[in-house]
């Protein structure tokens, strides 16, 4: 048993030898045979680089709207496009929170812990002094906001339930809003214009970045409901904002709202709800096509290019053993086994797709960088498991592409071999 192991490792030793050898001997062939497997693993690694980003950069956008939080509106999210379904409904009233509060408090195995009005218009502007910004996205809220938000403040205060009930004119700005309009001054105090009105800036939203790439958290004013109305009126697009107590209880919690809204909507039990209940499944489920789509595309290009690459290298490997036939003859009459020959072209095949996966990959680290680089926000991660996916398709890939030439040079004749020119 011993010696057998012995004489295995013997003969791989030596099949290793000569592989290296054959593959420094002709480094341009090599490189060219495995291009088709470069080109492979720079797709795939890539691919899953693509989905890694997808996820890192959808998780960290969840988080803005939080785990735990729920939003009462008119349209529903998971049919944003079809709106034509939603226009005739009547609007949210900012009075449901209250009522909806009142209800969270008269039951105490309720699954709600607040309900927030929200009012909201895309369309404001922000002005100081002569610096202006467009499309500011202008809220209005209670003081129970920080409670349904993710963002913290990294200067100045929240409004207070006094200021919030006053309507008092003051406002919490986004980071984007507050480097904008302010980028060599302390914002806290100043009073900014808000269409015709002036507001003052009593705190600072710390930077959160963009909602899956599009709306950015830090583009944002912050008023009590009675600020905004003053200056924007009644006819924004109003919201509630609800936590909730367990985020692996959103069902029970969604239906809980559900009949908490048909109540206060006067529904009967056989009419159409009028209203939606949105949370992040919504953008699961219409994010997961996307990542689909990329991992069907990143497959078939994988798939296409190792196929050419091992058809490649299979080719060149039964050259090899044409060219080699007098050195299998002469191996052969000297008393190499079948098993050695074998080995020796298989190893040679593996090694030249191992090459090209290394190549590859080092290839995919250099684009991911470059893209961290020019593209700082752009969310890339180079999984571990990727290396260790792209390594065992290269090895697959080598196996599969040298066994028919390596079993043909094992059975050649040593003979005829011999006799071979």
């Amino acid at each position: 048993m011993k010696e057998g192991l012995r004489q295995f490792r013997y003969e791989t030793a030596e099949s290793l030898n000569i592989a290296v050898y054959q593959i420094r001997a002709n480094k341009t062939r090599s490189f060219l045979t495995a291009l088709g497997v470069i080109i492979g693993i720079v797709a795939i690694t890539m691919m899953g680089t693509a989905i890694n980003g997808i996820d890192i950069g959808f998780e960290k956008s969840l988080a803005m709207i939080g785990y735990d939080v729920v939003y009462v509106q008119k349209a529903s999210w998971s049919t944003m496009g079809q709106w034509w379904k939603y226009r005739n409904r009547p609007d949210i009233k900012t009075d449901y929170a209250v009522q909806v509060n009142r209800a969270i408090a008269e039951n105490p195995s309720s699954e709600l812990v607040v309900a927030v009005p929200q009012m909201s218009t895309f369309v404001a502007s922000a002005r100081y002094r002569d610096r202006l910004l467009q499309q500011v996205f202008s809220m209005g809220t209670n003081q129970d906001y920080p409670m349904t938000a993710s963002g913290d403040l990294s200067a100045g205060r929240f409004f207070t339930p006094q200021e919030s009930a006053a309507g008092d004119m003051v406002c919490v700005v986004g980071d984007d809003i507050a480097s904008g309009l302010f980028p060599h001054e302390q914002p806290i105090g100043k009073a900014i214009r808000l269409k015709n009105s002036s507001v003052r800036v009593i705190g600072t939203f710390r930077k959160q970045g963009k909602f899956l790439g599009l709306f950015s958290f830090d583009n944002q004013v912050v008023m009590p409901l009675g600020a905004f109305e003053k200056i924007y009126g009644k006819t924004s697009f109003v919201s509630l904002r609800i936590r909730i107590r367990d985020e692996k209880r959103v069902v029970q919690a969604k239906e809980e709202i559900t009949g908490l809204m048909r109540r206060l909507r006067r529904l009967a039990p056989a009419e159409e709800e009028d209203f939606a209940v949105n949370e992040q499944q919504a953008f699961k489920s219409q994010l997961d096509p996307i990542k689909n789509g990329i991992a069907a595309a990143g497959i078939f290009i994988t798939g296409m290019s190792l196929f050419v690459g091992a058809i490649g290298i299979m080719n060149i490997t039964f050259v090899s053993v044409k060219e080699r036939t007098r050195e299998i003859g002469l191996r052969k009459a000297l008393g190499a086994r079948r098993r050695t020959i074998l080995l020796q072209f298989l190893i040679e095949s593996v090694m030249i797709c191992l090459i090209g996966g290394l190549v590859g990959l080092c290839t995919s680290v250099s684009i991911t960088f470059a893209i961290r680089f020019l593209l700082p926000d752009f969310p890339v991660r180079f999984s571990p498991m990727l290396v260790l996916a792209s390594l065992a398709v290269s090895v697959a890939t080598g196996i599969v592409s040298g066994l028919a030439p390596a079993v043909t040079a094992s059975k050649l004749d040593p003979a005829d071999s011999l006799r071979y020119e």
